[in-house]
């Protein structure tokens, strides 16, 4: 029951994704490992759709009209109605729950850095935008923008180092 709940949850949460983003049509091997993965919930859906309602009772009459060893049908009949096998119920074993809550905390905690770096890529480039190098920039206005590039600079021009970056050695 737990398992056929978390199941229909799941369906639920995927049934909000939007499909058609450009997100997953980006990148072709994403928007293969997508399509696979719509096809898989759809072949889901298929079945749980199919067996959904218990299944219709045999006809052994029909089969004893059809069959040639009668006997076995009625046998075949007889096992059926005397069994009562018990029905299965599928436990969610603690350490799977832990492990999976784990891997859940995990990819948040992937999240928040990557969400960190975006955010951090975003400011870099919003940076480069506003210095960006045109020819009226002056070589004072470079020295401020690239400090660390300044002083590298004034250290080759102390070691008389004026084609370090040009010649192969």
């Amino acid at each position: 029951m737990a398992f056929s709940g978390a199941i229909r949850r799941t369906a639920q949460r995927l049934s909000k994704v939007e499909w058609s983003s450009p997100v997953f049509k980006g990148d072709t091997e994403l928007s293969s490992m997508v399509a696979g993965f719509r096809a898989w919930t759809a072949q889901a859906d298929a079945m749980a759709e199919k067996y959904s309602a218990p299944p219709s009772p045999i006809d052994f009459a029909s089969a004893k009209k059809s069959v040639r060893d009668v006997a076995l049908v009625e046998s075949l009949e007889k096992m059926y109605k005397s069994s009562s096998p018990p029905s299965l119920t599928y436990e969610w074993s603690k350490e799977d729950q832990d492990a999976k809550l784990q891997l859940i905390e995990d990819a948040k905690a992937g999240l928040a850095f990557t969400q960190e770096m975006i955010e951090d890529t975003e400011r870099e480039i919003a940076y480069l935008r506003t210095h960006r190098t045109t020819r009226e920039v002056s070589t004072s206005d470079m020295k401020e923008i690239y400090p660390d590039i300044a002083e590298e600079v004034e250290k080759e021009i102390e070691n008389r180092e004026w084609f370090k970056d040009t010649l192969n050695k």
